[in-house]
């Protein structure tokens, strides 16, 4: 039975949205499960009960609790219910605490797999904020991943004249974090904004999510001590594995 700390869906409206019905309502009991108001091994709520909360169709509930399944949120035992799995992992776990070098540090944990370029890369989508561009960029794309779960796709530009201080880190390591640790070089400004937005059809596959899943996107520009952007990069992220955590008397 649906805890009395969660209240009912009065007149779910999912033409407001994009996304499949099925999905929107999986979204919901996802959350529900990392907020906890359903612990581990604990019994959800019935289809029956779903089903009359958010006023689906009995197959629409079926599909948005087979996507949990395949998460490995949930677990169907035959004649007695869905069940929440015996562990759920912490899903916000990649905390961007918004500091230069921590940041660095934490993408610089992981090892990127880089994607071939078979096309003519855009130009570097360097904003007026961000500083002059450089006279060259190396153009790379690469997908993060966790445990085998990729949680980000990036698109990066940096400047060509730092890739001969360092080539072979450049070549198997996260760009920004050899950005931040080459000898010599002065990072004068980092600034990084971000936007929420959905997945479109080609970072869905190498996120391996659904089309229209919720993101968190990072535009992320660093500049030398004459104010010319070194490293400039688009980076997406799974909207359901990422914390902002800012000090707000830093």
């Amino acid at each position: 039975m649906l805890k009395d700390s969660v209240a009912a869906l009065a007149s779910p409206d999912y033409r407001r949205s994009p996304v499949p019905r099925y999905l929107q309502i999986a979204g919901v009991i996802r959350r529900r499960i990392e907020d906890g108001v359903w612990k581990p091994n604990e019994k959800i709520s019935t289809l029956q009960e779903l089903e009359a909360e958010f006023r689906v169709a009995r197959v629409t509930v079926r599909q948005a609790v087979e996507v949990l399944q395949s998460e490995g949120l949930v677990r169907r035992i035959q004649g007695k219910g869905t069940f929440v799995s015996g562990s759920v992992e912490e899903k916000r776990w990649l905390k961007l605490d918004l500091k230069w070098h921590s940041l660095a540090g934490t993408i610089g944990a992981n090892v990127p797999r880089f994607l071939p370029v078979t096309t003519t890369p855009p130009p570097p989508p360097i904003r007026a904020e961000d500083g002059t561009a450089a006279p060259h960029y190396r153009y790379l794309e690469s997908v993060q991943s966790r445990r085998g779960q990729p949680y980000s796709f990036a698109k990066v530009y940096f400047d060509e004249r730092l890739y001969a201080l360092a080539p072979a880190r450049f070549d198997r390591e996260p760009t920004i974090s050899v950005v931040a640790t080459l000898e010599g070089l002065k990072v004068r400004r980092a600034r990084q904004s971000f936007i929420v937005g959905t997945v479109e059809p080609r970072v869905a596959n190498l996120l391996a999510t659904g089309i229209g899943f919720p993101t968190v996107e990072a535009h992320l520009a660093v500049t030398d001590e004459n104010d010319v952007v070194i490293y400039i990069a688009d980076i997406i992220y799974r909207g359901d594995c990422v914390q902002l955590d800012v000090d707000l008397l830093r």
